[in-house]
């Protein structure tokens, strides 16, 4: 069986000095995704025994960013999905291993006043795409913080949020095409009736407190990927971020 797990640290450093290695070593994943890392390269020297780093890191710093770390070596890596509008600001990486493609995301936000809301669109469109044909290949696990909470049940407040970035209908309605084009929300696909677990807290308001969370964070598969799924689990008790670990599990 092999053990995923992926991670919006919100800064690295900062979470280093808030317990990270003690849960990187406590949960002991095969594969490690991290997003929003705010590293250049050279700004911290973790490196886990036994494991292969990978880091892709923005040009803007103390921005966005992606690391993964993985116990088998994978067969090639690949930054970003080779466009020129999207690869600059380290959102993507992708390890091919022997029977899969693991692919870790942080998807722009769409903002206040959803002023990039038509650039995240765009992405959408070529993101779905890339991944498209990397499942042609072979199967592709996704993971990541993908800024949307895909239906009601996986927001506290689904109402008032409806018009808001992560909440929209257009991008509730590229996470359907997604999951239409061969892929499987994982955690929804074990869990389909579960509410009132969440990934992601606001600092503001004791939004953890009151669990007025979101669930944005995911692992999603290829369709044919399903029958070797055995576990789908949020780690809402990890604290270290505004948002906690996300696993999954295969055969």
């Amino acid at each position: 069986m092999k053990k995923f797990i992926s991670w919006n640290v919100n800064g690295l450093r900062a979470c280093l000095g808030k317990g990270f290695e003690d849960v990187f070593n406590a949960l002991g994943a095969d594969v490690f995704c991290l997003q929003e890392i705010k590293l250049k390269e050279g700004q911290t020297d973790f490196a886990p025994e036994g494991y292969h780093c990978i880091w892709n890191y923005a040009e803007k710093a103390g921005y966005s960013g992606t690391a993964m770390f993985t116990k088998e070596k994978p067969v090639s890596v690949r930054l970003g999905m080779g466009i020129e509008d999207h690869d600059s600001e380290g959102r993507l990486i992708t390890a091919e291993f022997e029977d899969y493609y693991i692919v870790t995301c942080y998807t722009p936000n769409s903002q206040n006043e959803l002023k990039r809301l038509d650039y995240r669109m765009e992405w959408e469109d070529d993101f779905r795409n890339y991944l498209r044909e990397l499942d042609k290949t072979k199967p592709v696990i996704l993971c990541g913080d993908l800024n949307v909470a895909h239906n009601e049940i996986d927001l506290k407040n689904p109402k008032t949020n409806r018009k808001n970035a992560g909440f929209t209908d257009e991008e509730r309605a590229k996470m359907t095409e997604l999951l239409g084009s061969g892929f499987t929300d994982t955690y929804r696909f074990l869990h389909p009736d579960t509410e009132g677990v969440y990934s992601w807290w606001s600092y503001r308001f004791k939004a953890r407190e009151k669990n007025a969370g979101w669930r944005i964070d995911y692992f999603i598969i290829s369709d044919r990927l399903r029958e070797r799924l055995t576990d789908a689990s949020i780690h809402t008790e990890i604290l270290g971020s505004d948002h906690c670990p996300v696993e999954m599990s295969l055969d």
